[in-house]
Parts: C-alpha cells; structure tokens; sequence
C-alpha cells in the first residue's frame, strides 16, 4: 500500500481520542462507510452513532471507511491500491458487510465511486458471492432510496437503535447462506427493502424507542467542523410541522431526551470538550433546554445551539448564551414576507422576529445569521422586496443595541433555494427554474449591497438543482448516477443519459400520483394531502 496514504491515515488515528478498538474476533466484519471525506463524516452524529451501534453487537466488529480527499485520490489512482479501512487498513472488499451511512442525497453520487475504489462491482445485481454484501441507511435512505437502490442489496428504512440488532442478529444467522436466499429472508425482516426483489407492499420506517439513550461524540478529533466540541442529541424530530421540512413528518413522534440523562452526558463531554453542542432539529423546543444550558454553564462549560426558533428565545437564555461566550445567533424566519410564511406555516409575524433580533442584540450578541428560502411556491417580487425589508428593519434594531454595546456586529443572509423533499405536504411542489433562481439572487445581492454590515450568503444553486433531483427521482437515475461518479457534472451527464433535469425539478406533481418514494410507507399521507392543499390556498392555487 502507498506510504503517503499509510501516513495520512496513521496521523488521523493519532489524532483521534476515543475510537473503539477494531479486533477481528467477530462473527460479521462490518465495514460502516460514510461517502464523503473525512472532516464531513466525523462532523456528523448520526455516523458516530451508527459506528457504536454496530460496535455494541456482541457478534459484529466494525472499522470506519471514508471517500478519500482530493490528494488521497490522487495516491489511490496512481498507486492503483484498493480502498482499505480507517483503523486496520484492511481492503474493504475483505469485509463480511459494507454499510453506508448517507444523511445527503449528493452523496448518493459517492457511494458507486467508493465501491469502484474497492473494487467491489458498483451495481448489486453484477456483485458475486465472494464480495461483501452492501447495506444502505441514514436519512436520505428512508427518504428516498430509490435514486440508488441499484447500487445496494439491502436498505434500511428507519432509525439504527432499532434497526441495527435486528439486522446484526440475521446477517450473523444467515451468514453462511447463499446470497439470494440470504436477500430473500431479509425481506421478511422488519424496516428492511431489498431493491432486487419486488415488494407487496411499502417499507414501514422503524422508529427508535422513546427511550433510547442520547446519541453523544464517540470519536473526538479536531479535524473536523465540530472539532472543539462534545455533542450530544437532545431531541429527535421536530413538533412545528413546517411545511417543508422532512424532520418533522420523517422523525415521528418528536422525542425529548429527560433532563437527568442529558446533564450526565454533559459531565462526560465536559471531560473531553469545553463547549457542548446541543444537536436537534427542534433544539429550543426541548421542554428543559434552558435548564440544560445552565447546567452547562455551571459545570464550567459553554453550551452552543445550531439554531434558536424566534418564538422560544427568552431574556434569561440569552443571558446565558451571551455569559457562555456566544458571539453568534442563528435565527430562521424562512420566509421573506407574512404571505411565504404563513404558506409554509412558520406561524411567525415580522413583530416577533424583529424583537427576537433585537432581543439577541441587547444581550450583547451582536452577529445574527438569518435563515431565508427562495424561489418558494408561489413567490412574487413583493415577496422578495418584504424579505429585504425585513433585513433592513432588523439591522436598524441591531444597530440601536450596538451603539449602547459599543461596538458593531455583522449579519449574514443564509439563502437557500427551495427544495421539494419527499415526505412533505410541499412534496409536490416544483422547484424555481434554475434561471429564475438566478435572477432573484442578483436581484437580493443589488439591494443588500447598500446594507453596511450585511452579508449575503448564497447555496451553490447548481448543486440544489442536483439535490432536487436525487430527492425526487427514481431509478431512471441510476445512469446519471453512475457518471456523475466518474467525474462528469451534472450538465454532461444528463446529456448522455437523456435526462430533462430542468422538467424533472420543476414540474408540480398531481396528488394522486405515483411516486418513487411510495416503497416507503407514510401513515402521513392524508395529513401531507391536506396541508399541501392548505398552503396552496394561502398563494390562491387550486389543488
């Protein structure tokens, strides 16, 4: 094997505090991937919670595998070596079980480029019974696994707390069984879809059990984006509805950790961080979460929450958070205008954000980030003029705190175009053309220009049209998938392929359609109906 890439790898295990030994004692070698690089993959939680999971099987031993950086792909393809393992350098086609762990639907783009690298075929119906079997889950998986349900022989459709024991136990039973007998038992298990063989009827998604432990940090290592940081999961889903966000119609029911099993996963964390990041879609919705974060305090640590909804900030957490050392608040009023919201059902005024704004500046946190959406169904340039505005107004009410503070803050427009998700009642909906979407955004950077200390931050919109498509495409997508892994863009691979993406992320689906996600059950689908019927309403379009 390459010596450079030997030395990347031995320098990022030095690095590491808290790996779990990786033996080859177990009955099921398990080799749990995450496709993209490495600073992305120890970023996420769900990943080290998986890695523990598969970790906690009596039967099963499992090492960590990675899509190399741009430098280490480049030692790969000149040394022509195989992809080997994070913790024993072991080629991953010498494993029982390959598991990705995808959160990201690009991503999806990924996982044929890893299997190419370990020389494992990239399509489950050309793999032979000498490799490894190839297992999907995480949360674009019980999404939308269709995109690249050819590329998997098993797919896992809901939370690994659940999932996992029950998939550890069969592969172990089965393990020396013939492969397509293997797939076919395996269909029978609950929360698992085998792509290879036709289903009677959707997947139900398996929910973890109300009272699973918090996931928490497995692995600490600064060479990521939470480097300096111990997280743990306070909840689970979220209870606003929002209409389009998959987490709170995918994570059902919303789960709030209890206060006590949280403040000694922050004892633990304090031990190896100062800063605790408290993790979940709905975190200021945690019935305790100002408790939680004075406990922090007290302990000796600083809490740091990912984003605070508008309606749930009050003066003494703010005080808390400014004490910590927050120099940063993220706020999320996504839509620019009363009419967006109220269509999304925010169910937030411009009142209220306004005097969250200025609520977090009188606390002495003078750098706000706020959270928009464009190109939203049914959107108009005074939908647009109001979001501008509204940025005005709060810099104005910033402003007025900083001269009392002395001493200037910064805000930040995070836009982001929307992006129909499958599993939302906006799951039907279009996305804005791409050129569209071009035009609002030069439009936004003319009239934020002139807003001293305002900065407009905008998501690459190539890449959202590629994720609009991976999130509501089926298997037509394989092909494109496939070249998009050998390097060609999105552009050039829908011209080979033949695929109309601008047609696929636009056009509005009837209700009554059939959609690829539908392998998935939703005991949703009436609710999902009527709220999108309801939100059409608020922009005066029949459904």
């Amino acid at each position: 094997m390459n010596w450079q890439i030997q030395q990347i790898l031995r320098r990022r295990r030095a690095a590491e505090t808290g790996a779990i030994p990786a033996g080859r004692g177990g009955a099921l070698s398990v080799c749990l991937v995450y496709p993209n690089h490495y600073s992305v993959a120890m970023s996420s939680l769900g990943f080290q919670a998986v890695y523990k999971l598969f970790n906690d099987q009596p039967d099963l031993v499992c090492e960590r595998a990675f899509l190399p950086d741009r430098d280490e792909l480049a030692l790969y393809e000149k040394s022509g070596d195989t992809l080997v393992s994070f913790e024993n350098e072991r080629p991953l086609s010498d494993f029982d079980l390959i598991a990705f762990s995808v959160s990201f639907e690009p991503d999806f783009i990924n996982i044929p480029r890893i299997l190419r690298l370990a020389r494992i075929s990239e399509l489950s119906a050309e793999r032979g019974a000498a490799e490894p079997l190839v297992l999907a889950g995480g949360a674009a998986f019980f999404i939308n696994p269709e995109p690249v349900a050819d590329c998997i022989d098993l797919i896992a459709v809901g939370e690994g707390e659940t999932l996992i024991p029950i998939l550890a136990d069969f592969l172990v039973q089965y393990q020396q069984t013939e492969r397509r007998e293997l797939l076919r038992e395996a269909a029978d298990l609950p929360g698992i879809y085998v792509p290879s063989l036709p289903s009677s009827s959707p997947i139900a998604r398996l929910c973890a059990p109300k009272e699973s432990p918090p996931s928490c940090s497995v692995v600490l290592t600064d060479e990521t984006e939470f480097g300096n940081m111990y997280l743990v999961e306070v909840s689970r889903g979220c209870p606003r509805g929002c209409r389009f966000c998959a987490a709170g119609f995918v994570y059902q029911p919303f789960r709030q950790q209890p206060l006590e099993l949280l403040k000694a996963a922050v004892c633990e964390g304090l031990q190896h961080r100062k800063t605790i990041g408290l993790v979940g879609a709905a975190v200021s919705d945690h019935r305790d979460i100002e408790a939680l974060c004075e406990f922090v305090v007290q302990q000796g640590g600083s809490p740091s929450l990912s984003s605070l909804r508008v309606d749930r900030l009050t003066p003494s957490m703010l005080e808390l958070l400014a004490k910590s050392g927050h120099r940063t608040i993220s706020l999320a009023p996504e839509g620019g205008s009363q009419r967006m919201r109220d269509m999304i059902r925010k169910n937030l005024t411009d009142e209220q954000i306004l005097d969250a704004a200025e609520a977090v500046a009188r606390a002495g946190i003078l750098n706000l980030r706020l959270y928009f959406i464009i190109g939203l169904p049914g959107e108009t340039d005074e939908d647009l003029e109001a979001m501008v505005r509204l940025t005005a107004a709060i810099k104005d009410r910033v402003l007025e705190q900083a001269r009392a503070h002395k001493r200037l803050g910064e805000i930040t427009l995070s836009v982001n175009p929307f992006i129909p998700k499958p599993f939302t009642p906006l799951q039907w909906a279009g996305m804005c053309p791409l050129d569209e979407l071009k035009h609002k955004v030069a439009w936004l950077e003319k009239q934020i220009r002139p807003l001293a200390n305002v900065r407009l931050k905008v998501e690459e919109l190539q890449g959202c049209v590629l994720q609009a498509l991976l999130s509501r495409g089926g298997r037509e997508l394989t092909d494109l998938v496939l070249k998009m892994s050998e390097g060609l863009n999105l552009k050039k691979a829908a011209k080979v392929c033949a695929i109309n993406t601008e047609h696929s992320v636009t056009t509005t689906l009837p209700v009554d359609a059939v959609l690829p996600w539908d392998v998935v059950h939703s005991a949703e689908r009436t609710r999902l109906e009527a709220e999108y019927r309801a939100a059409m309403q608020v922009i005066g379009v029949s459904v």
